[in-house]
């Protein structure tokens, strides 16, 4: 083989083996043994199926540490898929309500491990047609009592939010990412979100509110298809299947750090400019 046709060609195997592809070649020994008559490629058939165009060529060397100019372009990073999971974004269902969702998802659902520590199955609470849904990220222990979302001492803080828009807690909807409680309050795991959350999906596509809320990372990252904290992104709007959707801190973090209340406030302030309501009168 040409010098120069042998060194590009290994330049490229060694790169790709960088990358995992291949093999590129097989035993003779192990191809023989298992009664494979076909030959293994000649050389130059090697060099015409792996040679790339010149641009690969040249991240190929660089990649194998051929070319040592500052000018020679590096290969373009590698990009892994993701794991295949249950899009949050499928098709709407004809004719769908609150009703069906909630017969589909059924009393005794067994879709994923969190089924095992649960009481009840937390659906939703609020007006069907509201312009405003609030999602957080799973029922807690009073919400898994209840079988009601924002029960506890983080929902008593959430309807004073409410309250403080001049709405009423009735004229909201309320949700989760996930039906039933996290053991011990942990945040919802992945695969517990990819079972549960097109159903809130379902949920949203029914509601078609103005206005969603995301109430802390996991609702937030889940909606968003993000894994960036909240902070990067709390208080600006994006756009969800024709709804404006805004992400705030959760009423348990605020329960922990009151100063951040002031931060949730201006939050709200922007959907209720939204909404047009009026700040409530001072009495």
């Amino acid at each position: 083989m040409d010098p120069s046709n042998r060194a590009r060609m290994e330049a490229w195997l060694r790169y790709a083996e960088d990358l995992r592809l291949g093999p590129y070649y097989r035993d003779r020994a192990t191809q023989e043994s298992v009664g494979q008559s076909a030959q293994p490629p000649t050389e130059a058939e090697i060099v015409a199926s792996a040679t790339p165009p010149s641009r690969a060529i040249a991240g190929a060397g660089t990649a194998a540490g051929r070319h040592t100019s500052a000018e020679a372009p590096k290969p373009a990073p590698v990009v892994i898929p993701a794991v295949a999971s249950p899009s949050l974004f499928e098709e709407k269902i004809e004719n769908d309500s609150l009703e069906r969702i909630r017969t589909d998802i059924g009393p005794n659902c067994t879709r994923c491990k969190l089924h095992k520590g649960r009481t009840n199955i937390v659906f939703g609470v609020g007006n069907p047609k509201a312009q405003l849904v609030f999602v957080g990220e799973g029922p807690g222990r009073d919400e898994d009592m209840q079988g009601e979302p924002f029960v506890g001492r983080a929902g008593k803080l959430l309807t004073q939010m409410i309250e403080a828009m001049g709405l009423r807690r009735q004229d909201v909807y309320i949700c989760n990412v996930v039906k039933c409680r996290p053991p011990e309050n942990r945040l919802p795991e992945k695969d517990e979100i990819a079972t549960c959350s097109p159903y809130l999906v379902r949920q949203l596509g029914v509601i078609q509110p103005k206005v969603i809320c995301c109430l802390g990372s996991c609702s937030a990252q889940t909606m968003l298809q993000t894994t960036q904290g909240i902070s990067r992104f709390r208080g600006e709007w994006f756009d969800y299947h024709g709804s404006k959707l805004i992400a705030t801190y959760h009423p348990a973090y605020l329960l922990r750090n009151p100063p951040a209340k002031s931060e949730v406030w201006k939050d709200l302030q922007k959907i209720m400019a939204v909404l047009g309501l009026e700040l409530p009168k001072k009495k």
